[in-house]
């Protein structure tokens, strides 16, 4: 007689392990960016992204992402074209942005106005990809307007139609100022668009994936990202270097030093401080931000340029600083860093420089939205509980 020899007892199900803010915790896959922090890499699909800052433009990266390879020219002209066609906003939409306060926070404006657009939208809650798709088309065609409109509001200036004819790079700085920009500003531009497009699995791009799981509209996954960027632990870094950068000059002026001589004694200054020096460091890279590589070189050209030389020259001495102070610690640029002469050397005011992050990044999380739709699962992590147990419910008279 034969017998079958019991099943072997199955092991034991590991504990769930809880890491704060769920470093190093895989939650989702994706095919778009690739980061390796320890050797300073960026890929979008496979591609450096120093290779597409040099020889891409920012529709083709945005094809690039959402389709996960790069366009034939065909391709690139249908996609430019789809996407010039939705510049204009809804009827409505200027006036309700002329409604704003002009003193409103530009990311707080941002964040309300990619929602309000939901209620123009007589679909706006179709989940199906081939339709979020052209949502998301167009709200990254249309968030460029809204904050032009709303800068030349508070401005009191009246409100540029965009111009379909035009990049979405040179399209935004034509709203924006009135006057078609430079080639090499446009270009300057559209190379800060494509550095900021994707970046994994960071917060706001984290939140719009889990607010999509829900099956909830594109308008409320975008409207949360936006959200979550505008955290001074997210975004807003390069704001925050344009205000150190004007704090060094304000304290050169002050001692009728030339700049130069004042930067070394305030950021080492700050480090005996122990105070953070902004532009400097990253969660996922070990040693510079592969955006910043590229960057640099190009914020030199540009502020050459324009006449902001001391700006770059003042953010090169810093690096130099940081460098010989902090370097051996794994503390270099971040793409924020440059991206600050850059920025105000095209003329773009300190509190845009959040909203330059969205309005390129809206592509990055609409990916994202898109990759999560296709095979959805729910985001449902556990949270360790810390709290008592077994505890007696008092009655309140007698507490």
């Amino acid at each position: 007689m034969t017998t079958t020899a019991p099943p072997a007892p199955s092991a034991p199900a590991a504990a769930p392990v809880f890491k704060p803010g769920l470093e190093g915790i895989i939650a989702a896959e994706t095919k778009m960016s690739f980061i390796d922090g320890e050797k300073g890499v960026l890929e979008y699909v496979g591609i450096p992204i120093d290779d597409l800052a040099r020889n891409s433009t920012f529709e083709e990266t945005v094809f690039l992402l959402w389709n996960r390879r790069l366009p034939s020219k065909a391709e690139l002209d249908t996609f430019t074209a789809e996407l010039r066609a939705n510049y204009e906003l809804p009827a409505g939409m200027v006036q309700r942005i002329e409604s704003c306060p002009k003193d409103a926070t530009p990311m707080h404006m941002l964040r309300t106005m990619v929602s309000a657009l939901s209620m123009y939208d007589a679909d706006a809650d179709t989940v199906e990809v081939a339709g979020a798709g052209k949502k998301a088309l167009a709200i990254l065609a249309q968030t460029p307007t809204i904050i032009a409109c709303f800068d030349r509001h508070r401005r009191g200036e009246k409100f540029v139609a965009p111009r379909k004819d035009l990049s979405f790079a040179a399209n935004f700085l034509y709203m924006l100022n009135g006057a078609v920009p430079t080639e090499a500003v446009a270009r300057a531009f559209d190379i800060c668009m494509i550095l900021h497009a994707d970046h994994g699995l960071n917060n706001s791009t984290f939140t719009a994936r889990v607010i999509t799981s829900t099956l909830s509209d594109v308008y409320s996954a975008l409207t949360g990202a936006i959200g979550s960027l505008r955290g001074p632990l997210h975004g807003g870094a390069n704001e925050e270097v344009m205000v150190m950068l004007g704090e060094i000059e304000a304290e050169a002026k002050k001692q009728g030093k030339p700049t130069a001589e004042v930067v070394e004694p305030f950021i080492m200054g700050r480090l005996q401080r122990k105070e953070r020096i902004m532009g400097f460091g990253h969660r996922v890279y070990k040693t510079i931000d592969p955006r910043a590589t590229f960057l640099k070189t190009f914020s030199k050209q540009i502020a050459t340029d324009t006449g902001n030389l001391k700006l770059y020259e003042m953010s090169s001495q810093i690096e130099a600083i940081m460098a010989r102070e902090v370097g051996a610690k794994g503390i270099y640029p971040n793409v924020d860093f440059y991206s600050a002469t850059t920025y105000h050397s095209i003329g773009l005011k300190l509190d845009l420089f959040t909203p330059m992050f969205a309005m390129s990044r809206i592509s990055g999380w609409s990916g994202h939205i898109l990759e999560q739709l296709d095979g959805n699962r729910l985001f449902r992590p556990a949270a360790k509980y810390v709290g008592p147990h077994a505890a007696k419910y008092v009655p309140i008279a007698q507490r």
